[in-house]
């Protein structure tokens, strides 16, 4: 496979960029042999679903994420666009907590698709072992942005000046939560003894804040996430630059090498007042399967997801950033088969 576009320590002007995650401890995931297990269950599936039909059909579950997350609602879209091209098949949709329950999913066997952001698989390649060999891409897709917001009149301007403060940090099987410890270690912080950590999602944080009762939460979405959008336009906020702790984290460890400079243009957030230019730091987010997945309905979802964006994107403005040409950069998960037979036969 080419080298991703901007090499490793690229930068973005608006959304598109890479990210990764550093070592990160959560709840242990499936073992390898309830994983092979699973495996050879879907593979029974596929084949009983799909086997010799002219199209695939049977029912396909895919895992999404957080409500009012952008997550969530480009499940549902592609679950429509889905709908038209592929009509035999029936997709269910599973809310979540984000990626890392997502992966959890997929290894497990209780879904067949997901979204994962770049750094939470790595994580999970270093701490699964041989599950972690399962695990194959359709496509990169948009890009997350990691942002922290205050209230307009916040003192803090750094990461670092969250000491003692009450921080929503992403509930526990979320990549927000991997993240947002790495991004507090690299500002020197201890996610768990240096400020209050409320492990909440965005279903719930913005409100908290409106209550009083956070005084900053991280958040790792496309751009603009209606969740922030809506904060927004209920009371004066503010986004805090994190661009900063780059360089601390990329010596953090190997897995770092997923997270690129980036930046947030003004009109990110139209509701934010005096909005300016943000250095912020984004990771990928990927398609993923297993390599259980029927080839068919793998190269069906991809030529969806590619063929789809500009209606999935009037609804998900990230996903306008869905393109045929960087789709192939999956990096740290190589190509579903399914997924090689679309590009291929686009030429790519």
């Amino acid at each position: 496979m080419p080298p991703e576009p901007g090499g490793r320590a690229g930068r973005t002007v608006g959304p598109l960029t890479t990210g990764d995650k550093p070592r990160i401890s959560r709840r242990g995931l499936l073992g390898w042999s309830a994983a092979a297990a699973a495996s050879l269950a879907a593979g029974t599936w596929g084949r009983v679903a799909f086997g010799g039909a002219e199209r695939p059909g049977g029912v396909v579950t895919v895992s999404t994420g957080v409500r009012s997350g952008v997550y969530a609602r480009y499940g549902q879209l592609l679950q429509a666009q889905l709908a038209r091209d592929l009509p035999e098949v029936r997709v269910r949709l599973l809310s979540s907590e984000g990626s890392v329950e997502n992966i959890e999913r997929l290894v497990g066997g209780q879904a067949d698709f997901t979204i994962a952001t770049a750094d939470a698989i790595a994580a999970h390649q270093a701490e699964a072992g041989r599950a972690a060999e399962r695990l194959r891409a359709c496509a990169r897709l948009y890009d997350d942005y990691l942002q922290l917001v205050v209230p307009a009149r916040s003192p803090v301007r750094r990461a670092a000046g969250l000491a003692g403060l009450s921080v929503g940090v992403g509930q526990d099987q979320s990549g927000v939560q991997l993240v947002t410890r790495e991004l507090l270690a690299a500002a020197g912080l201890d996610m768990d003894e240096d400020v209050v950590p409320v492990r909440e999602g965005i279903d719930t944080m913005p409100r908290m804040m409106e209550a009083g009762r956070l005084d900053a939460f991280f958040w790792s979405g496309g751009l603009p996430t209606s969740a922030v959008q809506r904060l927004a336009e209920r009371m004066d906020i503010r986004l805090v630059p994190l661009g900063d702790l780059l360089p601390a984290l990329q010596v953090r460890g190997p897995l770092t090498s997923h997270y690129r400079a980036a930046v947030m243009p003004p009109d990110a957030y139209p509701g934010i007042e005096g909005g300016q230019v943000i250095e912020t730091i984004a990771v990928a987010n990927l398609l993923l399967t297993t390599d259980a997945a029927d080839d068919a309905i793998t190269e069906q979802v991809t030529r969806s997801v590619i063929s789809g964006r500009d209606r999935i994107g009037r609804a998900v403005h990230a996903a306008q950033r869905v393109d045929l040409r960087t789709a192939i950069y999956t990096r740290p998960v190589e190509l579903h088969e399914g997924a090689r037979r679309y590009y291929r036969a686009v030429k790519l």
